[in-house]
């Protein structure tokens, strides 16, 4: 069997449908191998960066893997940024990446990189030596990228091997190995601790998405009467709308009755985060003594914070574990105490805001965002970039649930909006995805406009626009005494509408609120991409020193 047929027949065969890449001559053996496989979907991209940022939103919305597919050098360093990303984040993808042919390796030979470059940032990184066991490594790697903690894995493929024809051996079946069970004795000490205290709280992280255990996450605040801050990946795993149970995001920008509800409580159950420095402000946000930490990384145990019991277990499994044994405790138990918790943080955050919801243009991040948050249906897909706006977002837009709101975590990289927003709609052909962006951050994925028009994606990008670099400019002046807007570009302004009309799609330009609405309801109601130019306030306070007073 030709080595590219044979590697295209194994992401199919587990279930990969989805192939986002750039192709070269080094890749063409796999591109045609694509064109010839029945729903098998290429979705060819404009810049390597947005590549691997689109298998990571295919992903973070769909929980299954994606491809992606570089030719080498360039385009694999070019992918670089979106698999730290992924690894960060614990999102599963298969990078394909055609290597240097092991003839010519370490004569720099065109786009010639050591294949141990990548090691750092992804899962695994695995080589194939011999044509014959192309389809057994990449089984294995696709195994890998799905084992949790799940990740990116890059399987690098030399060019000569994809058009050779040969006895390709057949892989077995590899099991997607899970961390099984729930230790008894931590089980039972962290039962313990959680039963007797009397305003206990939950932070929530990512891998309580990825575990699908939004509802068992949800029975066990229910008997413990505890309220639930997330962390940035962890937003969205219980609704936010409504009376949810969910106080806010553990941020830089967090409020100090968020803090406060932290440091306040006598016990804290930690499930599916490993307390990055990012989240905790380099662990200087004070939480209770006792705290029960869920984790599939044993190394996150200690890290930052000490532990009352560490509990090395896939967060369903633990958390169905946990609700069965505070079951058997027959607390007392009331909805309500756990919602008005929250509610009374939710209240605080609000209320500092009253300032920044002036209607009146250029608005804030804060009007645009409470805006676009009621114009939306609940169950929209939001993808958002990196950026002042975003850190704003995490204090007042409210994540409609555990798939349906997409932002890089500590590792924060820009320029992931569009792309992230292409990869959702690929996965969910069917939802409203609406991308929310900074033009700082859409100008590093601009061209990323012109593959949604060219593939036919309705994604709505909205653009918050102030033309300037504003969180950077923001604390040059306050730090340095550099000029207010050191990083600002008003004597070059851009007409995004202009631009995004250039590569096809439709725009909008919407400065008040009720122009807000009226353009996102006929943006939904459309089957093409459409942009949304939304000017903002390049003088706002930044969302961390707001909150923080």
């Amino acid at each position: 069997m030709q080595v590219s047929r044979a590697v295209i027949d194994r992401l199919q065969d587990n279930g990969i449908d989805t192939v986002f890449g750039i192709p070269g001559t080094q890749t063409l053996p796999l591109n045609d191998a694509i064109t010839d496989a029945p729903g098998l979907r290429y979705v060819m991209a404009r810049h390597e960066t947005a590549v691997t940022h689109q298998a990571w939103g295919y992903a973070e919305t769909s929980g299954r893997p994606a491809a992606t597919l570089v030719v080498p050098g360039p385009g694999d360093m070019n992918a670089m940024n979106g698999l730290k990303n992924a690894l960060n984040d614990c999102t599963p993808l298969v990078h394909l990446a055609v290597e240097t042919d092991p003839e010519i390796r370490g004569g720099d030979g065109i786009h010639e990189t050591p294949p141990e470059t990548y090691d750092t940032v992804v899962k695994e990184n695995v080589l194939v030596e011999a044509p014959e066991r192309t389809a057994v490594v990449l089984e294995e790697a696709i195994a890998a990228a799905e084992t949790p903690p799940k990740g990116p894995v890059r399987v690098g493929i030399p060019k000569s091997f994809l058009k050779t024809d040969v006895p390709v051996a057949t892989p077995g079946t590899y099991d997607r190995t899970r961390l099984e069970g729930v230790p008894e004795d931590d089980l039972q000490a962290a039962v313990d601790l959680l039963a007797s205290a009397e305003d206990p709280v939950i932070v929530a992280g990512g891998g309580v998405r990825t575990a699908e255990a939004s509802d068992h996450l949800r029975r066990v605040v229910d008997r413990l009467d505890a309220p639930v801050v997330t962390t940035y990946k962890g937003k969205g795993v219980l609704p936010e709308t409504g009376d949810a149970p969910v106080a806010g995001t553990l941020a830089g920008s967090a409020a100090p009755e968020l803090l406060e509800l932290l440091a306040s409580a006598d016990a804290a159950l930690a499930v599916g985060t490993d307390f990055d420095a990012v989240a905790t402000r380099a662990w200087s946000v004070d939480l209770p003594e006792t705290v029960v930490h869920v984790t599939l990384e044993p190394d996150d145990l200690g890290t930052g914070y000490d532990v009352a019991v560490g509990i090395v277990a896939d967060a369903r499994e633990a958390l169905v574990a946990l609700e069965e044994g505070l079951a058997d405790r027959g607390l007392e138990t009331d909805p309500s105490v756990a919602r008005d918790r929250a509610q009374a943080v939710r209240t605080a955050t609000s209320e500092r805001l009253g300032e920044l919801r002036d209607g009146s243009p250029p608005l804030t991040s804060v009007a645009a965002l409470e805006t676009i948050r009621e114009a939306l249906p609940e169950e929209a897909i939001v993808t958002a970039d990196a950026g002042g706006f975003r850190v704003w977002g995490l204090n007042v837009f409210a994540a409609g649930g555990p798939r349906s709101y997409v932002n890089p975590g500590s590792w924060a990289t820009m320029g992931t909006g569009v792309p992230s927003g292409i990869g959702a709609q690929c996965a969910n052909p069917d939802a409203d995805v609406v991308v929310l962006t900074g033009d700082g951050g859409l100008m590093m994925c601009v061209h990323e406009l012109h593959t949604a028009v060219a593939e036919d994606l309705p994604i709505t990008v909205v653009v918050f626009a102030n033309a300037d670099y504003a969180i950077i400019s923001d604390q040059a002046d306050r730090d340095y005494g550099l000029e207010r807007e050191a990083y600002a570009w008003p004597d070059a302004p851009i007409d995004f509408t202009a631009l995004a009309e250039s590569m096809g799609m439709e725009t909008i330009r919407a400065a008040h609120p009720d122009e807000i609405r009226s353009a996102l309801a006929g943006a939904l109601e459309t089957d093409a991409p459409v942009l949304v130019e939304v000017p903002t306030d390049p003088g706002e306070p930044q969302a961390s020193d707001w909150m923080s007073d």
